[in-house]
């Protein structure tokens, strides 16, 4: 049990390591030698975890990924405003989030399959936006699929934008501005009142996350 705990800690700090080095520069320009220095491992220790850089660096973006589980809603809608809330709260707050999103958009990267976390948004944002449809809470001529498209690229120009004018400083304002344009061409009216889109509701899911976190 003690080797086995040993080996958990010497891989997250190897990623920690790791997200630190590619959130400062990039896929290409990160180096191993960089990682092995701020991990503090040696370099079998670190090939035992991730054979290559390719590997590493797929292992942090796994690792920013599926977004924290939160409280399950009534409302689906609820439950898709509040998934994107906890994440840009992780954004601003996680550097393995940011290193992992750092990656996932890093036009640099060649060779490295950056459309994981991607596919697995729009995934979950249409799963949740099906179910809302089951549910009655969206207007008749709204199309999951199309929706979710529309909701991943939408969040992801917000996550390029906050990041480059504050360093995500203010993507939990700027994410809660982009629901209140694209609910109303989405929600029942009746949902829509429903909603929770304040500040305040970042903060208790922030505070609540811990609790729901997947095994």
């Amino acid at each position: 049990m003690a080797k086995q705990d040993r080996a958990i800690r010497t891989r997250q700090a190897i990623l920690m390591a790791a997200a630190e080095v590619f959130e400062k520069y990039g896929y290409q320009a990160a180096t191993i030698t960089e990682i092995l220095k701020i991990a503090g491992v040696t370099k079998g220790a670190l090939y035992f975890h991730f054979p290559s850089k390719e590997e590493l660096a797929l292992g942090v973006i796994e690792a920013q990924e599926p977004p924290a589980p939160t409280p399950d809603q009534l409302l689906k809608l609820q439950k898709l405003v509040d998934m994107g809330m906890l994440f840009s709260h992780r954004l601003h707050t996680s550097l393995l989030t940011r290193a992992g999103v750092r990656l996932s958009m890093d036009q640099q990267a060649q060779g490295l399959d950056r459309t994981g976390p991607f596919l697995r948004w729009q995934r979950t944002t249409h799963d949740l936006l099906a179910q809302a449809k089951q549910n009655g809470e969206l207007l008749p001529h709204v199309n999951p699929t199309e929706t979710a498209d529309v909701y991943v690229a939408a969040f992801t120009g917000i996550q390029a934008v906050s990041q480059t004018l504050t360093n995500y400083r203010d993507l939990e304002q700027r994410y809660i501005t982009l629901q209140r344009h694209i609910l109303p061409s989405i929600a029942a009216p009746s949902i829509l009142t429903a909603l929770d889109l304040s500040p305040q509701r970042t903060t208790d899911l922030a505070r609540l996350a811990p609790a729901y976190r997947a095994p």
